[in-house]
């Protein structure tokens, strides 16, 4: 039976540089704010752009890695889950928050298009292990390795 599937993809640029703090234990935890940009025509033909705001967290070596290299107006790949949460503030007021925690993240654009050297490079948290008895696993395939880049970023429809 499927657990069920939690999956966040986005493709954006980083409204601000990276927020890295620490825990106790010395794991990396960044977080940023993701723009991504959507254009459609309205009733008269006229182009509406239309940006929503993501809060993405990273953890760990990804969240040393994101703090790293990425800067405002950064383009960034990003794939997570989407986590719901509330705040009682200050004030007394419940305020709601959505954030995606990311486990992957691929850095796009050049130096010069704020990428913070991207060059496609592609990330991943480690999986969590389980404390559970190991499982029989069919045996994976390897996967054939990435095509080359034979196209320049002006081909990417996104």
């Amino acid at each position: 039976m499927a657990r069920g599937i939690n999956k966040a993809i986005l493709v954006g640029n980083l409204g601000n540089d990276p927020e890295i703090k620490y825990t106790q234990g010395g794991m990396a935890i960044t977080k940023v704010s993701l723009a991504t940009t959507s254009v459609r025509k309205d009733r008269d033909g006229n182009q509406q752009e239309s940006t929503q705001w993501h809060r993405v967290t990273f953890f760990g070596k990804l969240g040393e890695i994101a703090g790293e290299y990425l800067r405002k107006g950064s383009q960034v790949y990003v794939e997570g889950e989407i986590r719901y949460s509330e705040h009682t503030g200050d004030d007394g007021q419940k305020r709601y928050y959505t954030d995606i925690i990311a486990n992957e993240m691929q850095m796009l654009g050049g130096r010069g298009e704020g990428g913070g050297g991207g060059g496609g490079e592609r990330m991943s948290r480690p999986r969590q292990e389980s404390s559970a008895p190991p499982q029989r696993q069919a045996p994976q395939r390897q996967s054939a390795p990435p095509p080359a880049d034979d196209f320049s970023d002006d081909d990417i429809p996104f």
